[in-house]
């Protein structure tokens, strides 16, 4: 088995660690997930070890996100289901739909989801996150049997978007890029080389207030990260640390019709027609304030990414 890491905040410090069962194991303070891979990574099994007599309780910290990318990519309609509910061809497409997030949306995994005063139509999306160790450029060639070299390991992301944004303004960064927007973590799952492909055949699951709204497995993906990150390779560098959001199944909120999706999907469809398309869109599955979404990864190997929690709260509550 590999290993679960974590970060966390300890008497106003952050520190990195090694989560065992229900304790962690400390292994250092450095800033990033970028110097811990470049002065730690090999020798984490080693810390762990000499380290163990330090271990305490996970239930004595507070946890926040596992990562420090400088970027997030994000793939979309990645699976058959979503697509279909978004009145596309539920067929692998021919090409891979290609989109980011701020970095500055990530939140972590047991932290609120701000809904901003202006947005309407908040939406979740749960996905499984891939977290690079080595430099994509345009030499990078990924193939199966050297994926492990690319890629830290994995965790949970969800990717918050406020649909009346992205469609209203066809905006998709600014609509999924609000600060809290990307909650992530508790955990990154370190794998050996040899269970690399193991990560890949997980259960995704995401529930709203107690009703399971999402559910697939990330053997479903149409476009798999060896495919994915040789093409972003040819279109653009990315570092260690840097997260790819491989999409979110079926079961969001978001409902329009075929016919609405194409009118909002368009850019010749005027702002006023779309306009109206948002008003009267009275979908009652979208995130107000109060709803507890909770997300959970895992898999029959024994992998489990942890459960994220985070309640939905307004922005104008937050400033007061």
């Amino acid at each position: 088995m590999g290993i679960y890491l974590v970060r966390f905040e300890k008497m106003g410090e952050m520190f990195w660690g090694v989560k065992e069962d229900d304790q962690i194991i400390p292994v250092s303070n450095v800033n990033t997930l970028q110097e811990l891979m470049r002065h730690y990574l090999n020798d984490l099994r080693e810390i762990t070890e000499k380290q163990k007599d330090n271990s305490f309780s996970i239930n004595e910290v507070k946890l926040v996100a596992p990562v420090t990318p400088n970027a997030i990519i994000c793939q979309g309609v990645n699976y058959s289901s979503h697509r279909e509910e978004t009145g596309v061809d539920v067929q692998k497409p021919p090409f891979n739909l290609i989109f980011s997030k701020a970095a500055s949306s990530i939140s972590g995994p047991y932290d609120p989801i701000v809904k901003p005063e202006r947005v309407k139509l908040l939406d979740y999306e749960i996905e499984l996150a891939i977290v690079l160790k080595k430099e994509i450029h345009p030499c990078s060639r990924i193939e199966e049997d050297n994926l492990h070299e690319y890629i830290l390991g994995v965790t949970i992301a969800n990717d918050v978007s406020a649909r009346d944004i992205q469609f209203l303004e066809h905006q998709w960064l600014k609509g999924k890029s609000f600060r809290t927007f990307c909650p992530v973590g508790p955990y990154v799952y370190v794998p050996e080389p040899d269970e690399i492909h193991e990560i890949f055949q997980l259960e995704l699951e995401l529930s709203v207030n107690g009703e399971i709204r999402q559910k697939a497995n990330t053997s479903q993906l149409l476009y798999k990260p060896v495919e994915t990150l040789n093409e972003l390779a040819q279109v653009m560098d990315l570092s260690p640390g840097d997260l790819l959001l491989t999409g979110t199944p079926g079961g969001v909120a978001m409902q329009f019709s075929q016919d609405e999706m194409s009118l909002l999907s368009s850019l010749s469809t005027g702002y006023d027609e779309k306009k109206n398309i948002i008003d009267r869109h009275d979908s009652c599955k979208y995130l107000k304030e109060g709803d507890m979404v909770e997300a959970t990864i895992y898999g029959a190997g024994g992998i489990h990414l942890g459960t994220q929690r985070n309640e939905v709260v307004l922005e104008r509550r937050l400033s007061k």
